[in-house]
């Protein structure tokens, strides 16, 4: 996909962008200053103030692409996040960090969440990145942040949207061409967890929660844990004098 087919498609209100995208077309951004039903990974609650941050869905093409391959998308849509950020607040890793599988932090808080959908020969990446929202309701707000809070100065969204859907689109294509595999490097710069102590609770079988040295994120998209390889869950880390866990939220 290149950057000229890019079509942008705003909504003042909508239940959910990632619903909308559903009738798009790889190339397709839904953008919404405020969802109705927004939601992120696992149905949880997805909460953006509006007119302050952005919340939008990407149609990218997944043509001929398997479900393994399908699965690693939201660690590509992560890196990219976190890369956008970076040129943005003129930051890097390790102070940005991408925390498998979906979460892009700041200094150890959330700025960013993304749920990825396959739909057809699709896949539908949405994305909620804290913008210039200053304020957080009280069970969120020592765990989440924005990029104006980090920079103390407002961004111009539109610009900040389209930083964001370019290094989305750049990505897309050496993942369409590579998988996952051509993008490991540059992630391993931004993982959270790899050489911590984690604890990571499967969300793809009855298994006990694993715990373990974290050895990153592989290849496949599945995050090493001691020896085992998880490939859907929630992870925690549980190393001392290390961030607070990292529980699942959506802001």
């Amino acid at each position: 996909m290149k950057g000229g087919d890019i079509t942008i498609h705003r909504a003042e209100t909508t239940a959910s962008t990632n619903a909308d995208a559903r009738e798009g077309r790889p190339g397709d951004v839904f953008v919404a200053e405020f969802q109705t039903a927004g939601r992120g990974r696992l149905d949880h609650e997805w909460h953006a103030a509006r007119g302050e941050n952005l919340t939008f869905s990407v149609v990218l093409d997944a043509t001929g692409a398997a479900p393994a391959q399908v699965a690693t998308l939201p660690l590509v849509a992560g890196l990219a996040v976190a890369r956008a950020v970076c040129a943005f607040l003129g930051m890097d890793a390790p102070a940005i960090a991408v925390k498998w599988p979906n979460d892009v932090l700041v200094g150890g808080r959330k700025i960013c969440g993304i749920l990825c959908e396959r739909n057809g020969d699709s896949v539908i990446v949405g994305v909620g990145l804290n913008v210039n929202q200053t304020s957080f309701p009280a069970e969120i707000a020592a765990r989440a942040t924005s990029m104006r809070l980090v920079a103390g100065r407002a961004f111009d969204r539109d610009n900040v949207l389209n930083g964001v859907v370019a290094e989305i689109c750049g990505l897309h294509s050496r993942w369409m061409c590579g998988g996952f595999a051509a993008l490991r490097g540059g992630f391993a710069a931004f993982d959270l967890l790899k050489g911590r102590e984690v604890a990571v609770l499967a969300t793809d079988g009855d298994a006990s929660p694993v715990r373990g040295l974290c050895g990153g994120v592989q290849e496949d998209g599945s995050l090493l844990v001691g020896e085992t390889r998880v490939y859907a869950g929630e992870a925690h880390v549980s190393d001392a004098g290390g961030p607070a866990p990292c529980a699942p939220f959506m802001v």
